[in-house]
């Protein structure tokens, strides 16, 4: 039988495969995960270690069914497992956490193709699904147990952000939320163990750090320039550290969704400015969840706005 071989160009050869990649992602992620169990309990590894066992099991489960080649093994549903997690607070039931791995992998992930065809984030597409469907479950929030000797139900609260917007203190010190103990999801909270996670992705040149200071940089100027009080009023290091900026900009924002340098900084701008405004004249104190989905579903608008170089032809 003839063999008909086709050759197309170029081809571009590199160690990193999605195993690899992904693999990487899980590891910077221990850091965060082991200072979410110190302030929060040993609780916060049973909701990860549950999330990330449902995220492989639907991806698992889904293509054998369809009988697809079977990719549960490649680290990108323990890798959406483990961010879901960080999205929710320790008293989330696990029952929401088991729907919305579900709905991350098999909708968001497996029904428009598996990774690389999913068109918004999995992982935060499912926290959207949850605040939607059950948010007394998901945006519940309690004080870590470093700062009370009390049950978490007596501790009830609200994140630093939401408190500020409803026109109260911050209650905590900057240094408090740098390091972590503040009101919070499991993974949001310690900004210095995102951010040691971060470095590792960087120095393993997995990550493109640019499109995400090209992020945070966004919403902390705009949020300064347009301050509850007034132009240049806002507070940075509140903006910065008192929410999920830095878990959003190091770990979501920064997905493959586009190869060149001009279209991630495009993407990081425009999910910047919805993040930011939506802080700033919403009511909802976050808004890193819409902004970088809708920057999402805006990628196929946004790669419109500048000409790519096709390879092959010279530049002019």
């Amino acid at each position: 039988m003839n063999q008909v071989q086709t050759l197309t160009g170029p081809h571009i050869r590199t160690a990193n495969t999605t195993r690899n990649i992904m693999l990487h992602v899980a590891i910077s992620l221990m850091p965060a995960l082991l200072g979410s169990i110190y302030f929060f309990g040993i609780r916060s590894l049973y909701i990860t270690g549950f999330s990330v066992t449902v995220c492989v099991l639907t991806e698992y489960f889904w293509q054998k069914i369809t009988k697809k080649p079977v990719t549960a093994n490649d680290f990108s549903a323990v890798v959406t497992g483990i961010l879901l997690a960080f999205n929710m607070p320790v008293t989330v039931p696990l029952w929401v956490v088991a729907l919305s791995g579900i709905f991350s992998i098999l909708v968001v992930k497996q029904m428009f193709g598996g990774i690389g065809c999913n068109f918004v984030n999995p992982a935060l597409m499912g926290r959207l699904f949850t605040m939607v469907v059950w948010p007394g479950a998901v945006m519940q929030y309690v004080a870590p147990r470093t700062l009370t000797t009390t049950g978490f139900d007596a501790v009830s609260s609200a994140t630093v952000l939401g408190t500020v917007k409803n026109g109260g203190e911050a209650g905590y010190s900057y240094l408090q939320m740098f390091l972590g103990e503040t009101p919070g999801a499991l993974g949001e909270t310690s900004k210095l163990l995102l951010l040691v996670g971060f470095a590792y992705m960087c120095f393993m040149g997995i990550v493109n750090a640019e499109a995400a200071l090209t992020y945070i940089a966004t919403v902390i100027i705009l949020t300064f320039i347009f301050g509850p009080a007034g132009l240049f009023t806002g507070d940075i290091l509140l903006n910065l550290f008192g929410g999920g900026l830095i878990l959003g900009a190091c770990y979501m924002l920064t997905d493959y969704a586009f190869a060149s340098r001009r279209g991630r900084l495009l993407y990081a701008v425009t999910a910047g400015i919805i993040t930011a405004a939506i802080r700033i004249f919403s009511f909802y104190p976050e808004g890193i969840c819409f902004g970088i989905l809708t920057a999402n579903c805006l990628g196929g608008a946004l790669s419109l706005l500048y000409k790519k170089h096709v390879y092959g032809v010279k530049k002019a």
